[in-house]
C-alpha cells in the first residue's frame, strides 16, 4: 500500500491513545519511515498520558486548531469511528481514515512482511504457497499426503452473548461449550461440552477458553486439532489441511500483534503485574534453561493473541504438558480476583506463553500464520 493512498507526506495524526492507536502508529511509521505522528487525539475523560514516546496527547474539542492538511487515522474501536469522523470533519480535517478490521489486517501483514525480512526470517502464511517454499499457488502434483483426521473446535461460553450476524460453521468446525459445569442449560446434541471426561470446566470463569483447551488436550482424538472462538475464526484457504500435510506444517497461529513498549511491560501495564512476576519466577525455578530465552522474547514486541491455533495432536500435547503446570501454579498462588476482567489472568498469560513456547522451539516445530476475522 502506497503512502499516496492515504495522502501521507511527513506528518499524520492518530485519533486514540491506547494500545490499538499506538500499534497503528508503529505500523505506519515502520512502513513509511519518512513520516511521524504529529499528535494523538482524544476526546474523552479517560486517563491518558500527556505524551507517548515524546508525541503529545491532545484532548480536542470544536475549538482545537489542527493541521487540516495532515491525514488522521482513527485507531479506536469501530463503534467510535462515526462520531470521531464527524467531530474531525467539523474541525476541517479532510483526510480521515477509520482503521477498520480489513485496513488493520492489511497494515499488520505489510508490517510483518517487512519486519520478518529485516531479521532474515520468512513470514510464512498458510494461504501463500510462495512463503512455504513453492513459487506458485498450486500444491505440487507429486506431493504425497497422509490421511489425517481434523477438527477445529469453536469455543462458546455459557456467558457469551449471541451473535448479531449468524455464522455457518465449516465442515471441519465443531462447537465446544465451555464452562458447562457451571450451568444447567441443555445444549444441542451436536455440541461438545467441556464437563465430560478429564476436565476443568468448573474453572471457566477464570480460565475462560482454557477449559476448552484442557478438554481437547485430554479427550480429543483427531490428528490435527484447532481452537478458535465463536467471534473469532481463522481465515483459511479451502485446502488448508492439505497444505499442512504437504508441507509438514506443525502449527498455525494467528498473525502476531505488535504491542509497546514490549510484551512484558505491555502485560504489566494492562493487567496485574504480580501475575507476570509469578510466571517469570516459575520459569526461573522450573525451566532454568528457558528463562533467559523468555526474558529476551518477552522484551520483543510481538505475540500471537486470542489463544487460537491449529496444530498436530502430538504438538498440542507438548504445549499443554508444559503450559498448564505454569498456569495452575500461578492460579493456586494468586487465587481469585474480585475484578472479573483481571480474574481472567490464566487466559491472558496463556496467550503470551503459547507465543513463547513456539518461539523457543521454532527450529523444532514448523509454524506458519493465518489471518483471523472478528464476528459481531
Amino acid at each position: 500500500m502506497n503512502k499516496t493512498d492515504f495522502g501521507l507526506d511527513k506528518k499524520f495524526y492518530v485519533a486514540g491513545a491506547h494500545s490499538r492507536a499506538q500499534t497503528l502508529a508503529i505500523y505506519l511509521q515502520y512502513l513509511y519511515p519518512e513520516t511521524t505522528v504529529e499528535a494523538y487525539l482524544v476526546n474523552n475523560d479517560e486517563s491518558n498520558a500527556k505524551s507517548i514516546q515524546g508525541v503529545p496527547v491532545i484532548k480536542f474539542n470544536q475549538n482545537t486548531k489542527l493541521h487540516c492538511e495532515y491525514p488522521v487515522f482513527i485507531g479506536t474501536r469501530g463503534i467510535y469511528h462515526k462520531h470521531l469522523s464527524s467531530m474531525l470533519r467539523q474541525l476541517g480535517m479532510k483526510k480521515i481514515f477509520p482503521v477498520t478490521v480489513d485496513l488493520d489486517l492489511t497494515l499488520r501483514n505489510a508490517y510483518l512482511q517487512q519486519y520478518f525480512s529485516s531479521i532474515n526470517r520468512t513470514f510464512a502464511k498458510i494461504d501463500r504457497i510462495d512463503t512455504l517454499g513453492f513459487p506458485n499457488e498450486e500444491l505440487p502434483a507429486s506431493a504425497k499426503t497422509e490421511t489425517l483426521s481434523s477438527c477445529i473446535y469453536v469455543a462458546k461460553s455459557i456467558f457469551d452473548k449471541e451473535l448479531t450476524n449468524k455464522v455457518q460453521l465449516a465442515d471441519y468446525e465443531k462447537i465446544i461449550r465451555v464452562g458447562t459445569a457451571l450451568s444447567d442449560t441443555h445444549y444441542d446434541k451436536s455440541d461438545i461440552i467441556d464437563c465430560t471426561g478429564d476436565n476443568i470446566s468448573s474453572k471457566n470463569k477464570q480460565y475462560c477458553e482454557l477449559t476448552g483447551l484442557y478438554w481437547i488436550w485430554k479427550n480429543a482424538k483427531e490428528d490435527i486439532i484447532g481452537l478458535v472462538h465463536y467471534r473469532r475464526h481463522f481465515i483459511l484457504p479451502e485446502n488448508w489441511l492439505e497444505r499442512m500435510q504437504c508441507y509438514h506444517i506443525d502449527v498455525i497461529l494467528p498473525l502476531p500483534l505488535y504491542v509497546a513498549p514490549n510484551v512484558a511491560e505491555n502485560y504489566k501495564t494492562r493487567h496485574t503485574p504480580t501475575v507476570w512476576t509469578q510466571m517469570m519466577d516459575y520459569l526461573n525455578e522450573h525451566h532454568v534453561s528457558e528463562y533467559e530465552q523468555a526474558v529476551t522474547i518477552f522484551q520483543s514486541n510481538l505475540y500471537s493473541p486470542c489463544n487460537m491455533f491449529i496444530m498436530r495432536k502430538s504438538v498440542l500435547n507438548d504445549l499443554c504438558s508444559w503450559m498448564f503446570p505454569i498456569i495452575d501454579t500461578i492460579a493456586a498462588h494468586e487465587g481469585q480476583y474480585t475484578d472479573s476482567y483481571q480474574n481472567r489472568y490464566p487466559g491472558f498469560l496463556s496467550e503470551r506463553l503459547i507465543t513463547l513456547f513456539f518461539e523457543m522451539h521454532r527450529n523444532k516445530y514448523k509454524t506458519v500464520y493465518a489471518d483471523k476475522n472478528f464476528i459481531s
